[in-house]
């Protein structure tokens, strides 16, 4: 009888702890329907705008246009406009640009003039067929050679080449397509990265002939820009590592120190550039890295096709979450007791006709930093 009450106790007690456990649950599930997960607060364009404005440079001009322009980018490209976004694009846009549309080159005519000889000579093309060319009059009214001889912006400078490949009969075996405007715009930014950019996310704006000419505009150079700076996901703890790979390419500063951790466990000198495999006509072969990760291959347990595979992820943001990945850098951390660095600013030497100095990546890096801290401090 004492057995059949306690029986009878315990089944009460189960029975009440299950209701408890299902006014709970109701409790819950209602609570999570009258309190939704919070979300960011709405951007007020006015505000945004106006704290654009507010983290310009001084100098800069027509300051409500610029602002405008930047917060399209950032509404277009769902970018959060914070203050260290903000301040990125602006760090970037004062050193590449100081803010011009269409910034001056100093001795762009002599660039020019190389870049054409340079062509010339690679497809055998007499000095004498190009000075005959360059004297014929553009639709300007003006010759090639006098325009040449006038040039300061990049932009006037595509505008002739764009009439010399589409008029002259030499222009397109001179060019073709091999424009030698490379980069364009307030920001600077490669037109091949915003042809490429297009063909993935819709412009936002009317096109008007070619992608290359919007970068040339105010609106296409800084939604590009900005697209290049911001618009791919990394986990970096420092703009700067952003600024570096504005420079060298997207996950530029993850791969040198992808590089580096297989430097470490290798003990194999390596350049911490950022470019994991070969390209052109070498992309075949296997790089420094490559070679340096194979000598791991047993303990890292995987075949020489598996390192490869895993490499070629080197240009996405999924790279760091390959298994190759993974294995270098638990190695290295273990090695060295310590966790080895996430990203390192890449080293390398920047080369362009336009560049007279001996400039690095780590030099622009920097030198964005810089203007951005004091962006903050605005």
């Amino acid at each position: 009888m004492a057995a059949s009450l306690r029986t009878k106790s315990s089944l009460a007690s189960s029975k009440r702890s299950i209701v408890r456990s299902v006014v709970l649950a109701g409790t819950l599930w209602v609570s999570a329907c009258t309190n939704p997960a919070l979300r960011e607060p709405p951007i007020d364009p006015d505000v945004a705008r106006a704290e654009i404005a507010k983290h310009l440079p001084a100098k800069v001009g027509n300051r409500e246009a610029w602002a405008v322009d930047i917060f399209a980018a950032f509404e277009a490209l769902s970018i959060r406009p914070t203050t260290e976004n903000i301040c990125a694009v602006v760090a970037v846009s004062e050193q590449e640009s100081t803010f011009q549309v269409n910034p001056p080159v100093p001795g762009l005519p002599a660039i020019a003039r190389r870049e054409i000889d340079s062509r010339a000579a690679r497809y055998h093309i007499p000095v004498i067929a190009v000075n005959a060319a360059l004297a014929l009059e553009s639709p300007t009214g003006a010759t090639y050679r006098e325009r040449l001889d006038k040039v300061k912006t990049e932009k006037e400078l595509n505008d002739i080449f764009e009439d010399f490949i589409n008029i002259v009969p030499l222009g397109g075996r001179l060019f073709g397509s091999l424009n030698p405007v490379r980069t364009a715009g307030p920001m600077q930014v490669s037109i091949a990265y915003a042809q490429q950019h297009a063909d993935a996310k819709k412009y936002p704006y009317p096109v008007h002939n070619t992608i290359r000419n919007e970068v040339f505009t105010r609106r296409g150079g800084m939604y590009f820009g900005i697209a290049h700076l911001l618009d791919y996901p990394v986990d970096y703890d420092d703009m700067l590592f952003r600024f570096a790979d504005f420079n060298a390419g997207h996950y530029a500063s993850r791969n040198a120190a992808f590089q580096n951790a297989v430097s470490v466990l290798t003990k194999t000198p390596l350049a911490l550039d950022g470019d994991l495999l070969l390209h052109g006509s070498a992309a075949s072969e296997p790089s420094k890295t490559e070679l340096a990760i194979r000598k791991l291959a047993d303990q890292l347990d995987l075949s020489d096709a598996a390192i490869r595979r895993d490499l070629e992820r080197g240009d996405q943001s999924d790279f760091a979450d390959t298994r190759l990945y993974k294995r270098i850098f638990g190695r290295a951390d273990t090695g060295r007791g310590r966790p080895v660095p996430r990203a390192v600013v890449p080293k390398i030497r920047l080369q362009s006709p336009k560049i007279t100095r001996q400039l690095t990546t780590e030099w622009f890096a920097k030198r964005v930093d810089e203007r951005y801290e004091k962006c903050l401090r605005r």
